[in-house]
């Protein structure tokens, strides 16, 4: 299945990541937006269960970028859209028989490996907040669900994501490094939608910077992922 006639859903689409990348990608796919506020997007708690399954009727894919995406974030504010929407999410792709499910990980998941150390797709989860815990979570959901149904998962760990390299006072090497451009985020979930993988797949969502926190490993590998831009060029 190529091109428009592929359905794909995402979740979180009125979000930072979702606005940006939606232009890139709704001429590529039949693009199904949905988010906690309607609007442009189709309205969808996506701590219902029932309501994630009616969304993902007939979707060759689901994209779930759905959270609070703050790495500060209370146990409070993380339990329902992090913990037990991305259940839900999980288990109605599932339940649909959805091609492929692919998650928003993060690099947070990652923070408590040493600064100077490059993370590898394979290296597993070591998060230094509860933010970075619910993303170990979320690919944990994703392994589950690829082990036991047909459902394929790859779970992105997305780095520091924004329109331009972070720059200012307390940005450090190890933010430049990680960052995450939007034209290489659409290209990175585009890779992720059509790859032809199966099982469940690990990648780190970074773009081609000269230094990076993230080796690029499975991402440019298995799934064809091919980054453009690079924060210090941009500085």
């Amino acid at each position: 299945m190529t091109g428009i006639s592929r359905r794909v859903v995402m979740t979180g689409a009125a979000g930072l990541i979702g606005t940006t990348v939606t232009p890139y990608l709704d001429q590529r796919w039949d693009l199904h937006l949905t988010d906690l506020k309607s609007g442009r997007a189709t309205g969808l708690n996506i701590t219902d269960g029932d309501a994630c399954r009616a969304a993902f009727a007939d979707a060759d894919a689901v994209i779930h970028l759905a959270a609070d995406p703050n790495p500060d974030a209370s146990w409070e504010a993380l339990l329902a859209p992090n913990v037990v929407g991305a259940y839900q999410v999980a288990q109605a792709a599932r339940d649909c028989g959805v091609r492929r499910l692919v998650l928003a990980s993060s690099l947070q998941a990652m923070l408590g490996y040493p600064e100077h150390m490059q993370v590898r797709a394979e290296d597993p989860p070591r998060p230094a907040n509860l933010y970075g815990a619910t993303k170990a979570w979320i690919e944990a959901l994703g392994a589950w669900v690829a082990n036991t149904s047909p459902t394929s998962v790859v779970a992105l760990r997305i780095g520091y994501f924004a329109v331009r390299p972070p720059a200012g006072d307390g940005i450090t090497p190890r933010d430049l490094a990680a960052w995450l451009s939007p034209r290489d985020c659409a290209e990175l979930l585009r890779a992720a939608v059509e790859a032809d993988v199966a099982g469940f797949v690990v990648a780190n969502g970074v773009s081609a910077n000269r230094y990076r926190k993230a080796e690029p490993g499975d991402s440019s590998g298995r799934l064809g992922y091919r980054p453009s831009d690079d924060a210090w060029s941009e500085l």
